[in-house]
């Protein structure tokens, strides 16, 4: 018998989330729902959204949208589902099973004033991978290579509609290359470092479908100060104290 999520606030206060076995909640996750610069009111679309945690947060931002989760797997779209439903956000929200792949098949073209992803980030052949087939597919790109994030996203968003994406580093340069191939000029580039002086560990991007030429690179985001403490900025994303 498939036991009962358990729902659990995100913060004092905030709104109430069920993991997914196979994808937990990230950092990754976090700090790219802060990245995201929402319109005032429009229609977004999570791109592989798992069990919702991005379209969840990025929902209770913003009162005025409307998010839409497409999900590969059915039981992770029918955990989103719940997810939703248990912060009454049924009527803002929407979760679609499908293949972003097939997205043509799915919506039309320009549907959404944004798309957003945090997906798998290691290409076939690059290491070993789990045999569970979704603990897989939340790690390496069994089921969607980046070329095909991001020519979906491109299809989803309306011209002049923004991509927002989180990565690994050693990819920014292919990150580049298929944003551009897809019509998605880069425009903002934020780099994570856990401390100062530490290399990059995740990149924030947003690309601009039909965007002039010209690349913002934002101030690094910093975790942690040298002794290891939190910085404010991170307790602030984490609505921390």
């Amino acid at each position: 018998m498939d036991r009962e999520p358990l729902f659990v606030p995100l913060w004092p206060g905030g709104p109430v989330f069920a993991q997914a076995e196979h994808a937990r909640l990230s950092t990754d996750c976090v700090l790219l729902a802060d990245f995201v610069r929402l319109p005032a009111a429009g229609r977004g679309i999570d791109l592989g959204c798992a069990s919702g945690a991005l379209t969840l947060l990025l929902l209770s931002r913003s009162p005025r949208l409307h998010m839409t989760g497409l999900e590969l797997l059915p039981s992770a779209a029918a955990l989103a589902e719940r997810n939703m439903a248990e912060n009454g956000l049924t009527g803002r929200s929407r979760i679609v099973a499908g293949d972003i792949r097939r997205h043509r098949e799915l919506f039309r073209a320009g549907s959404f004033d944004f798309a957003v992803a945090n997906p798998p980030y290691f290409p076939l052949g690059s290491g070993p991978l789990s045999p569970d087939r979704d603990r897989a597919a939340a790690r390496g790109e069994t089921d969607c290579s980046l070329e095909e994030l991001c020519a979906a996203a491109a299809f989803f968003c309306r011209t002049g509609g923004s991509f927002f994406v989180v990565h690994r580093p050693e990819r920014l340069a292919e990150l580049f290359c298929a944003l551009s191939a897809a019509g998605l000029e880069p425009k903002r580039l934020r780099l994570v470092c856990a401390r100062p002086a530490a290399a990059p560990s995740l990149v924030l991007v947003e690309g601009r479908r039909g965007g002039k030429p010209g690349l913002r690179i934002e101030p690094e985001l910093l975790l942690c100060r040298a002794d290891g403490s939190e910085t404010e900025e991170y307790r602030r994303i984490y609505h921390r104290p």
